[in-house]
């Protein structure tokens, strides 16, 4: 045995030891209204797994306008919209600048049909054409001198004259189309007179009409007359042809 400060001191010891574990057993005591009230205190565990989602929270209050971002790149064209309504007619503007002159067109097609005749016999014979033989023009040669009828080759609306010199004796002529006479003419002649006779007349006529100028009536009428200085003329022309001649 120990004796001495030595074996007090441990004696001492081992008497407060009983009571300091006696009390700290009862400061160490759980809350018994809790879980683990009668368990004690182990060491911290794992964390758990993570819960599922909760559910989705009302929509929050609009925040503020937020600033103007950049302008994005342009997208493509898009497809052709329907014709709109024809607005109002606008103001008239001013003139334009003159032109350039263009170049010559290409002349419309003219049908062309004339002659101009005169007499170079005297006192040609009565009831049949009197033959103009002097040739003023006939370039297309619709007028036959050796006939002396005119023969029509484009259809259409046609004007003739004559102007004849009237000496001896009277005159009666007449204007044939067909042989059918449309128009006359009579002068009587004064002695020892040099007379004019004429006349005129718008006539329609076909392609293969025949036109002509004689002396109408027995032979004491035909002082038709020409020389030198004193003509007898004949004259027709075309003014336009008809609207379906091709």
């Amino acid at each position: 045995m120990m004796r001495g400060p030595t074996g007090f001191l441990l004696c001492s010891l081992l008497l407060v030891a009983p009571h300091c574990t006696e009390v700290a057993a009862q400061d160490l005591q759980p809350d018994p209204k809790t879980p683990c009230a009668n368990w004690m205190g182990g060491a911290p565990g794992y964390p758990g797994h993570n819960g599922l989602p909760g559910r989705d929270g009302k929509d929050g209050k609009d925040g503020l306008k937020g600033e103007k971002g950049e302008e994005g790149v342009q997208g493509p064209k898009g497809d052709r919209g329907e014709t709109g309504v024809p607005g109002q007619e606008g103001p008239r503007g001013f003139p334009g600048y003159l032109g350039q002159k263009g170049e010559k067109g290409e002349g419309a097609f003219v049908y062309r049909s004339a002659f101009s005749v005169g007499l170079t016999e005297r006192a040609p014979h009565p009831n049949v054409p009197i033959r103009f033989s002097k040739i003023f023009y006939n370039e297309q040669r619709h007028y036959d001198a050796s006939t002396g009828k005119f023969l029509c080759s484009i259809p259409g609306m046609y004007y003739f004259a004559y102007h004849l010199t009237v000496y001896l004796t009277d005159v009666k002529v007449s204007l044939y189309k067909k042989d059918k006479a449309v128009i006359f003419t009579y002068d009587q002649f004064q002695k020892n007179n040099v007379d004019q006779a004429s006349g005129s007349v718008l006539l329609h006529l076909s392609t293969g009409d025949e036109v002509w100028l004689q002396v109408y009536g027995e032979g004491d009428n035909n002082g038709v007359y020409a020389d030198n200085i004193n003509d007898s003329t004949f004259m027709g022309f075309l003014l336009y042809p008809d609207l379906d001649f091709h």
